[in-house]
């Protein structure tokens, strides 16, 4: 289905260059926040997202090292 949008300029600018950042297009982008808000998302879908995260984030938090009592405690920011 198509679907046709007023949106300022400016708007349609910076969400172009958020989406870009992310390695996506703005209508892929649109899509998926419309999924999400409906609920529809597929396992692949989830799993396509899951996997762009993990490229994003290396999962290291620099030079320290966390304890695991630390951890348990709350105490690891």
């Amino acid at each position: 289905m198509n679907l046709t949008l007023s949106v300022d300029e400016e708007i349609v600018e910076r969400a172009r260059d958020a989406a870009r950042q992310q390695g996506t297009s703005l209508n892929a982008l649109i899509r998926q926040y419309l999924e999400s808000l409906a609920g529809r998302r597929t396992g692949a879908e989830l799993a396509r997202e899951l996997a762009r995260q993990w490229k994003q984030h290396s999962g290291r938090s620099g030079k320290t090292r966390a304890r695991r009592e630390d951890a348990y405690a709350g105490r690891v920011r």
